[in-house]
């Protein structure tokens, strides 16, 4: 057997990981100006993959450049995350009902590891932490669905969203609605439910979409 080794990731992938985690936890706040010479700094790294993250994050509207002004933080909108979580609605119940029949016993055990690592970093209020093993323990789910274009679309939208997420798992009580919502979508998965499977991800999408509304909209 041929062993096979993951690259390790490029300066501008490195940046972009540690770019998503300070949006995500709030140190690069909505509305914020991206100070590029200090971030750069902070980050051990040139202005060159800096600039060039940036770029990445304003193609997925995480950023937006001023020509006056430089890079700045978007700020939240109820209008986007609607809109976002519309194409997800119509992308995830395709990858689902591909996803679930081709389930394996490995399949489940991972998808289950992955939702207690969400629960763990739930209970401890560790937010980057459970939107990482969050996004893990659904795409061990969309994958499966062996339709890498399918999966790719989904990463964009999640990506562009992941600061929405931090709102949202901000809440004590949203962290344990998560934990509820993915053990009844473990079970579906479990008894190989399609039907099941994508009424539990509707549900449990869309009361992401509700409390983060109210969130926004009560600022």
């Amino acid at each position: 057997m041929t062993a096979t080794f993951e690259r390790p990731p490029t300066a501008t992938e490195a940046v972009i990981t540690e770019l998503r985690r300070l949006l995500v936890t709030g140190d690069l706040a909505p509305g914020s100006p991206v100070r590029q010479e200090a971030l750069a700094e902070r980050l051990g790294v040139s202005r060159v993959p800096l600039r060039e993250a940036l770029k990445v994050l304003e193609g997925e509207g995480q950023v937006q450049y001023h020509r006056h002004r430089g890079y700045v933080v978007s700020e939240l909108s109820v209008d986007d995350l609607v809109e976002v979580y519309r194409m997800r609605e119509l992308l995830e119940a395709e990858a689902i009902r591909v996803a679930v029949p081709r389930l394996t016993d490995a399949d489940i055990v991972a998808i289950s590891s992955a939702s207690r690592d969400v629960d763990d970093a739930g209970q401890r209020g560790d937010l980057a932490g459970m939107t990482t093993a969050n996004r893990d323990f659904h795409f061990l789910l969309f994958d499966a669905a062996a339709m890498p274009r399918l999966s790719r679309m989904l990463r964009g939208l999640w990506d562009a969203t992941d600061v929405y997420r931090s709102v949202y798992f901000a809440g004590s009580d949203n962290r344990a609605c998560v934990m509820h919502e993915h053990a009844a979508l473990l079970d579906a998965l479990e008894s190989r439910d399609v039907r099941r499977a994508i009424a539990a991800q509707a549900e449990h999408r869309n009361h992401s979409v509700a409390a983060v509304t109210t969130a926004l909209t009560s600022r």
